[in-house]
């Protein structure tokens, strides 16, 4: 069985256009995640949306945990917003440290620096999410490693 790409109706192998909408069939494909109604790279997009929540999620849900794929994307999403707060806490400590021995001069310094911050790992966050509807595996440096060997890439 597969689908139409243009519409998503399902269709018998061997159909010459989709019932539907009426696509030739250079347009259609099967789905990559077996019968679940959510391509591969549409749920690996997915795993990003709400950071470690849907990480697991999708590290959890029946066709989604075999595909490596969407694990990757899952374990990268996990491993990356983990790594997003640790960093984070670390740098508030580090403010609040130099905050407190420069009797807080530091402190505004370091509010464009916190902008900088969150604007990066905002657009770091979209591109792996865009990336990953892409049909990409972009790997992060130390972590793409880490969820690459856990997917079993």
């Amino acid at each position: 069985m597969s689908f139409c790409q243009s519409c998503g109706a399902a269709f018998a192998d061997g159909t010459t256009f989709c019932p539907k909408c009426s696509v030739r069939p250079q347009a259609m494909t099967a789905p990559a995640v077996a019968n679940s109604g959510l391509q591969a790279n549409t749920a690996g997009a997915l795993a990003y949306l709400a950071g470690i929540v849907t990480g697991i999620l999708f590290l959890v849900i029946d066709p989604y945990k075999s595909d490596r794929f969407v694990r990757f994307h899952a374990f990268q999403s996990i491993f990356f917003n983990v790594g997003w707060i640790a960093l984070w806490i670390a740098w508030m400590i580090v403010g609040l440290v130099l905050g407190a021995v420069t009797k807080g001069l530091f402190f505004i310094i370091q509010l464009p620096i916190d902008l900088v911050i969150m604007v990066g790992g905002f657009a770091l966050w979209a591109f792996l999410t865009y990336s990953a509807y892409q049909g990409k595996t972009i790997r992060l440096p130390v972590i793409g490693a880490l969820a690459a060997k856990q997917a079993g890439i």
